[in-house]
């Protein structure tokens, strides 16, 4: 940051949410809304020219990049060779990335942390948190909601065991109706071994039962 004023490109794909932002910093001192963009592709095309210290990003961004990987373009983390040439020039001395939206699964956390954002807030948050929040950003320090850090500190005290890979391949086809037949088919596996992986996945999903898992699956953002 090259000035006591924090430079500010706001991401959201509604502009009327846009707006509201854009009215709610502009009146704060200390912060300066400098663009806004629609798209995850955008944030990387407006960032370049921008230069923001802090850029303010959701998550859900319709049709093309989503937030997580705008975010990890945007703090060089981009792994997408089509991808790289728009971010090369942002990425070296990129902004910070505060992602603000409004869902809270822990997939969705772990996600846009991995992806190198600096904090995560809910659009629920009080405007007073934003504001420090985006000023936390800017001098690199970590902005979490309260129920966020809450929930990242139980998860590392207690981490929920992974799926595998085979296990989030039965999870995906069971989110897609088949039975355990037919998974077994596409899988080239034998139906009792199918049922062992269910019954991991009861397990480590907390669940009983195959509506149940796929509940839990499209709560924890784990089906595709």
């Amino acid at each position: 940051m090259t000035s006591s004023v924090v430079r500010v490109l706001l991401c959201d794909d509604h502009a009327v949410i846009r707006a509201g932002l854009r009215a709610l910093l502009s009146s704060t001192e200390g912060i300066d809304v400098v663009g806004e963009a629609a798209s995850g592709e955008e944030s990387l095309t407006m960032a370049a020219a921008l230069r923001p210290d802090v850029v303010l990003m959701d998550l859900q961004l319709g049709p093309g990049m989503d937030g997580v990987a705008a975010t990890r373009a945007l703090t060089g983390g981009q792994t997408d060779p089509a991808a790289a040439s728009a971010s090369a020039s942002v990425a070296e001395d990129g902004p910070a990335v505060l992602v603000l939206t409004m869902f809270d699964t822990d997939a969705d956390i772990a996600r846009a942390v991995e992806a190198g954002a600096t904090g995560y807030l809910l659009k629920a948050e009080q405007p007073e948190r934003l504001f420090a929040a985006i000023q936390d950003a800017a001098a690199g320090r970590t902005a979490l909601s309260g129920s966020i850090a809450d929930r990242v500190l139980s998860r590392l005290r207690s981490p929920a065991p992974a799926l595998t890979a085979r296990e989030r391949d039965i999870l995906a086809r069971l989110g897609e109706g088949l039975g355990n037949r037919e998974i077994a088919r596409s899988l080239f596996l034998s139906e009792a071994t199918v049922k062992t992986h269910l019954g991991r996945i009861y397990t480590k999903l907390g669940v009983h039962t195959r509506a149940g898992a796929v509940a839990a699956a499209n709560r924890e953002r784990l089906l595709p």
